[in-house]
């Protein structure tokens, strides 16, 4: 099995991925661990925010070797770079741009990029994207979900993210979601380690109800 086919199988596991916008150095070796123990397996740290590649270069150095690390906001190929450097091995963005998703997988890290079309969605699979980050979640809906899972190709792995709630998760997966993007309703700035296990522990226990 190919680096990469690894980590896609690690991440199908637990594909409950934590959004940490405005992590801190400081904090982060603490917040990864509460997240970790609570059950999550793949974080990513958002690059537009100061800290950022310090923070998964952290979170790469405290964790088990089965977390999958990596950046979120990825939108040039230096970014891919800076932080696969780091030790990040997922590639998370709001957007698809075919030349920073090229760069990820020629790096060998898992490619998530952001889609709202079945347009951007095939030219994200096209470059070699390993799932679609379906953003933002809340305006598409189910139904765009829907028709969505439609048409890409069948086992395409579709991540919902923005505005995903422990109450929403069921619903989503029946709607054809096969994992989540989880942002400010697991942390924030201010949010302590032990209110995001709490938060984490919640996601975990709906997401394994919905595949019950």
């Amino acid at each position: 099995m190919s680096t990469v086919n690894s980590l896609l199988a690690q991440a199908r596991l637990q594909p409950l991925i934590a959004i940490l916008r405005g992590l801190t150095p400081a904090e982060a070796v603490e917040v990864g661990q509460a997240l970790y123990g609570a059950g999550f397996r793949a974080l990513e740290v958002p690059l537009n925010r100061p800290g950022a590649v310090e923070c998964i270069a952290a979170l790469v150095q405290s964790l088990p070797a089965d977390a999958l690390v990596g950046g979120g906001t990825m939108l040039t190929e230096a970014h891919v770079e800076q932080v696969h450097a780091a030790g990040g091995r997922l590639m998370v963005s709001p957007n698809c741009d075919p030349a920073v998703i090229r760069r990820a997988v020629a790096l060998d890290m898992l490619a998530a990029p952001g889609v709202a079309t079945p347009t951007e969605a095939f030219a994200a699979l096209h470059a070699g994207a390993h799932a679609l980050k379906l953003f933002p979640a809340e305006s598409l809906g189910h139904g765009g979900l829907k028709a969505l899972k439609s048409v890409v190709p069948a086992g395409t792995d579709l991540w919902p993210v923005g505005g995903i709630t422990p109450e929403s998760i069921g619903p989503w997966v029946k709607a054809g979601a096969s994992g989540f993007g989880i942002g400010s309703q697991l942390f924030a700035p201010g949010v302590s380690a032990s209110q995001v296990a709490e938060r984490a522990h919640s996601y975990v226990q709906a997401w394994q109800q919905s595949r019950a």
